[in-house]
């Protein structure tokens, strides 16, 4: 056989020609073509990138002028084509739409904003899902907006239908929404028109193929579509409430929908139409009305401010209009997947579906997974950890469906998803330029994750070899039909990644079946949670919504004073807004201007007094205030107690802070700062904050990476910072515009909202963070710093805790203090304390290990006296069974005991001991001897069961296990049940 590979570039030519040694092989450029049994299936939209025909040496097999053939082809979504000799991208590209549609906009008064974070710092969501989220806030008044007009385009993730992926032509894990929004400005008269004009003028889609669905009492946006629009009545659709009309929630801001739908198939006609028909249809716009605010009896009322909230799919659109099948074609993903193909040596237009959904899956998951990692997901079991956990866990499983090998590129201990981040992040430059300078560490936690769980599989196949085993053991038993339940189906595909087809595969091939209505309910039970975790936005508004709207911002003054005069703008009680509150009453105090600090960044809020002096008409009153927090707005609720006197709204007070206290959150925040850039310069750039809490008494920092700090790099870390702090360095704090900050190398926290003017505080030569905290003048007021602690708190996360200025004092003394009281009761210096300790222990060691041995003899002597209570067993073969309890006998002296009787006993010998080695304690052991195993019997397995009567599990190999317990008082009957089901089993295999 030979082959013949030709690259293929079209740019304008009307065919492909490939020289053939008899003939001619011609393919229109129009199209791409798949062979298939009826012939070459067309793909319109795509383009040839090679062509390999295979043939034979000899001759070439001719049969009514055709030449016979196979064909394996690389194609890629038309976004690009030839102009002269350079490849130039066409309008429709994935990049161009969404250039187009920001531009479109802000041409009509949207301000440009960047992607929020895939993290959303609102703690009703777990992931950002929808592009209208980070306005939220605006969206429920509690924060003045700074544009009326805003666009974006919003990297979203949402895992409710992730069954659904590579299933569909439109589902995804990880999606772009290109918004426009309006704050209380244009409504929807504006934002109708200008999506047409979106659609039709500026993205060109035909108009008789674009069909409007509205609310079915939306009057209003039916005349604006016919009226004003044009769009004939009969391609507008009114819907019911479940399709066509939004709501935040049981209460809060809501109202009808418009959405605009692309007909793939207008020959079918215009009766009888169902725009959920996915085959024809597919929505790609959707324009909300928010105009109501849903209160608690159900009834609507009209906002004061009405907003636009609008999403239009990327995916969706590029699949429009780059003439391809699906999303997943277009050259938003399909780069991905034709770099999966090339690493399961296979090609997707020859696929078969099976194949096609699985590179599919693996194009979608691979951008959510690097998206996540970028913005500070890091894999765990919980929370978005899981999320991102479980997508690597799909891709991985499915690559290796597909046959690939280790990396994919001949490394057989590799990783192959590394190699398609790689292709991902080669796409991100127009999604978030930040994801190439976190590559290294994304590249570094997939590596990881994947061959983690490639063991992981290996596990889960074990367990389902043994979940077999049990079900056939079981069925054997009863006279049942041998079948697995759907908890344990489920339990291998959620945590070791099977497929259910494989374990019924398996299954069947051992003749035991499935219970797919419980898999079907526990896989049910998990999309609830997940829907109930992911998809929903939360607008309701809390109690005191009224008063905030009315009491403006909290003008804070605290970096320049610790003592001002202010205001009484508001008072709450229980979250209730009062009028007075009374001494002895808890607080929450609304000032007009405060020096106190607002938890935030980390750094815990101020403690202090407010103070209300003798004037007018009232009396000396005195507030402890013990917190402050912040609302979504600017608004600081000062927390504490009336200590003295009666306080009113509109009183003037003089707010004091707490002058030590904050001086030790200044310290600890500025030592935070030192700590990341020390942190960044011993153990590399690509480390990052993932948490910290700056508090009176420590700081605490947590950060991602993906091994314990050795104790050298840890008395690095500690040696840069004292040093940085002896240098006297005086700190600069500037407020610049954040663009020039980013530019001058500052430092910005994953997941954290910036405004356009930020504060950046630098210590020069050191560190350059955005940060709004309070921090000490010079890094001499920090006078020490010690790391008390270095610990993993999740996967690829780590956390240090330290203490500097007075915490740092006080620790050193403390340690100090400690150290005097060892030397006493020591009677040593402090230099030999070390050797006095490591001579205690190796005297306790030996004290031990002696007890141990006693231990043993006594139990071998008692097991000595009970060689005599063994039963002879079976007929054909006689095997010797003892089964009996060992009193007090602790575990280690329990399995001397059983050793001494299997050797006592001789082949074939199957011994059962159990003991009470403490209070709520048991120790159980199986000892079985080769004669036993040859039987089939498994000292592993069979231990198992007795131990559950004991409150307890374990586990070990065929010829030895140990288990344990917590139920004492059930010993005496797990022993006979032992007893009882040995003699059972032996009796029936040995005859």
């Amino acid at each position: 056989m030979g082959s013949l590979k030709v690259p293929c570039s079209f740019g304008g030519k009307a065919a492909l020609l490939v020289p053939f040694p008899a003939s001619r092989f011609r393919v229109p450029q129009s199209h791409c073509y798949r062979p298939s049994s009826t012939g070459w299936r067309s793909f319109p939209g795509f383009v040839l990138q090679s062509l390999e025909l295979v043939y034979p040496n000899s001759s070439c097999s001719v049969h009514s002028g055709r030449v016979h053939l196979t064909a394996r082809a690389s194609v890629q979504p038309a976004t690009k084509k030839l102009v002269g000799d350079q490849v130039k991208d066409l309008p429709n590209s994935g990049d161009s739409i969404r250039q187009r549609f920001l531009e479109f906009y802000a041409a009509r008064g949207h301000k440009i904003l960047p992607s929020a974070s895939l993290v959303p710092d609102d703690p009703t969501v777990l992931l950002t899902i929808a592009g209208m989220l980070q306005f939220k806030p605006i969206f429920l008044g509690k924060v003045p907006r700074e544009v009326p007009r805003a666009t974006t385009s919003q990297r979203c993730i949402r895992t409710n239908d992730i069954e659904n992926v590579g299933q569909t032509s439109r589902h995804h894990t990880f999606f772009e929404m290109l918004g426009n929004f309006s704050f209380g400005d244009y409504f929807k008269k504006e934002a109708i028109k200008w999506a047409w004009e979106l659609s039709t003028i500026e993205f060109g889609l035909p108009a008789d193929r674009l069909w409007i669905s509205i609310y079915e009492d939306d009057d209003e946006a039916f005349a604006i579509w016919q009226d004003e629009v044009g769009v004939p009545a009969k391609r507008i659709k009114r819907l019911g409430e479940d399709d066509n009309f939004w709501s935040s929630g049981v209460t809060g801001p809501c109202g009808p929908c418009s959405e605009i739908y692309y007909d793939f198939h207008p020959e079918r006609g215009e009766s009888n139409v169902d725009l959920g028909d996915d085959t024809r249809f597919i929505e790609f716009y959707n324009l909300v009305f928010m105009q109501y605010n849903k209160k608690d009896d159900g009834s609507l009322e009209s906002l004061k401010q009405r907003n636009i909230d609008t999403g239009l799919g990327l995916e969706r659109v590029a699949r429009i209009l780059q003439k391809v099948p699906n999303n997943y074609e277009t050259d938003l993903i399909f780069p991905i997947i034709e770099k999966a193909s090339e690493l399961a040596n296979v090609s997707y237009a020859v696929a078969d579906d099976c194949t096609q959904r699985y590179l599919k899956t693996i194009g979608d998951h691979m951008r959510a997974i690097v998206y996540l990692i970028s913005d500070g997901v890091i894999p765990s079991n919980i929370g978005r950890g899981y999320v991102v956990r479980r997508l690597i866990r799909r891709a991985v499983r499915m690559g290796r469906l597909l046959g690939i090998k280790g990396d994919g590129l001949g490394d057989i201990e590799g990783a192959f998803l590394p190699v398609l981040a790689e292709r991902v992040i080669q796409l991100s430059t127009h999604i978030d330029s930040d994801v190439k300078n976190r590559a290294a560490r994304i590249f570094d936690e997939l590596k990881r994750e994947e061959l983690r769980f490639v063991q992981t599989l290996e596990r889960g196949e074990k367990l389902l070899e043994q979940i077999l085993a049990e079900a056939l053991l079981d069925s054997e038993k009863s006279g049942t039909a041998p079948c697995l339940s759907g908890k344990d189906a489920f339990l291998l595909y959620d945590t070791y990644g099977f497929p259910v087809e494989i374990t019924k595969e398996v299954a069947d091939g051992r003749g035991a079946g499935i219970d797919m209505n419980g898999f079907d309910a526990e896989m049910e039970n998990q999309k609830r949670q997940s829907q109930a975790a992911h998809n929903v936005i939360k607008l309701g508004v809390e109690n005191g919504a009224d008063l905030t709207e009315k009491v403006p911002d909290t003008e804070f003054v605290g970096y320049d004073t610790l003592c001002a005069n202010a205001v009484i703008e508001g008072l709450l009680v229980n979250g209730n807004p009062v009028i007075q509150v009374s001494e002895g009453n808890e607080v929450e105090v609304l000032l007009n201007r405060s020096p106190f600090y607002a938890e935030s960044g980390g750094q815990i809020g101020d403690h202090g007094i407010l103070y209300v002096s003798n004037a007018g008409n009232h009396q000396k009153a005195a507030v402890e205030i013990n917190d402050v927090q912040k609302s979504l707005g600017n608004i600081f609720f000062h927390k504490g107690t009336v200590t003295q006197g009666v306080i009113e709204v509109g009183f003037e007070v003089e707010a004091a802070v707490d002058a030590k206290l904050r001086q030790r959150a200044k310290v600890h925040h500025t030592a935070t700062h030192l700590l990341q850039a020390a942190l960044k310069q011993v153990l590399g750039e690509e480390t990052s904050q993932a948490g910290s809490l700056v508090a009176f008494d420590r700081l605490r920092f947590d950060f991602n990476f993906h091994r314990p700090v050795t104790d050298d790099e840890l008395m690095e870390i500690e040696g840069l910072i004292n040093r940085w702090i002896s240098d006297s360095t005086l700190l600069e704090t500037k407020v610049m515009p954040l663009t020039d900050a980013k530019r001058a190398g500052a430092i910005a926290m994953f997941g954290e909202k910036y405004a356009d003017q930020v504060r950046v505080v630098e210590v020069p030569g050191v560190s350059m963070e955005l940060c709004g905290g309070t921090h000490v003048n010079n890094t001499s007021e920090l006078r020490g710093f010690r790391i008390i602690s270095e610990q993993g708190i999740a996967s690829g996360i780590r956390r240090i805790e330290a203490v500097a200025g007075d915490a740092f004092i006080e620790h050193i003394l403390a340690r100090d203090n400690y150290m005097k009281q060892l030397c006493s009761t020591l009677k040593v210096k402090a230099e030999d304390v070390t050797t006095r300790v490591e001579a205690l222990l190796e005297e306790l060691r030996a004290a031990r290990n002696e007890v141990s041995a006693a231990n043993a003899k006594a139990a071998i002597f008692k097991a000595s006296t009970i060689t005599c209570k063994a039963l002879s067993v079976g007929t054909s073969r006689e095997i010797r069974v003892l089964v009996e309890s060992m009193d007090d006998v602790d575990g280690d002296a329990l399995r001397s005991a059983a050793d001494y009787l299997l050797d006592a006993l001789q082949d074939p010998a199957a011994v059962f001991l159990g003991s009470r080695p403490g209070e709520g304690k048991v120790s159980l052991i199986a000892a079985f001897s080769p004669g036993v195993v040859e039987l089939g019997l498994q000292a592993g397995k069979f231990i198992g069961p007795v131990a559950k009567m004991c409150g307890g599990g374990g586990g070990g190999r065929p010829n030895f296990a140990q288990a344990g317990g917590r139920k004492p008082e059930n010993l005496l009957g797990a022993l006979e049940k032992a007893r009882q089901d040995l003699i059972a089993i032996i009796s029936e295999k040995a005859g």
